[in-house]
């Protein structure tokens, strides 16, 4: 059974970090791509940032680029997201996801999720 369990988040100032973490567990993960998705009230899921388990290739929206880092470490089945520079509108539930192939930005083809920690910005 595959668990993904998220760890990291809390309430912050804007310009500070966090680092987000997943632990992954139930399977081998080395063929799947991981992925950073957010969710602020009253919107719908988004894509954040995405890594291949496997060579470690990433891939960020736009709106993080620069400021988040997504890593993992295999020995320790984890994956990380480094956030710097936090912003009132980085404010969400962070969620980790897991999905079989390439990284993809729809929330609909990710197979496995986590339950999610939240982040909170303050200005």
């Amino acid at each position: 059974q595959v668990q993904l369990v998220e760890s990291g988040g809390g309430l912050v100032q804007a310009g500070d970090s966090l680092r987000l973490s997943c632990a992954a567990s139930g399977r081998t993960f080395s063929s799947y791509a991981m992925g950073w998705f957010r969710q602020a009230p009253g919107k719908e899921r988004e894509f954040v940032a995405g890594i291949r388990w496997s060579g470690g290739s990433t891939y960020y929206a736009d709106s993080v680029k620069g400021r988040f880092t997504i890593s993992r470490d295999n020995a320790q089945n984890t994956v990380y997201l480094q956030m710097n520079s936090l912003k009132p509108e980085d404010t969400a539930v962070y969620y980790c996801a897991a999905r079989s192939g390439s990284i993809m930005t729809r929330v609909g083809t990710y197979d496995y999720w986590g339950q999610g920690t939240q982040v909170t910005v303050s200005s």
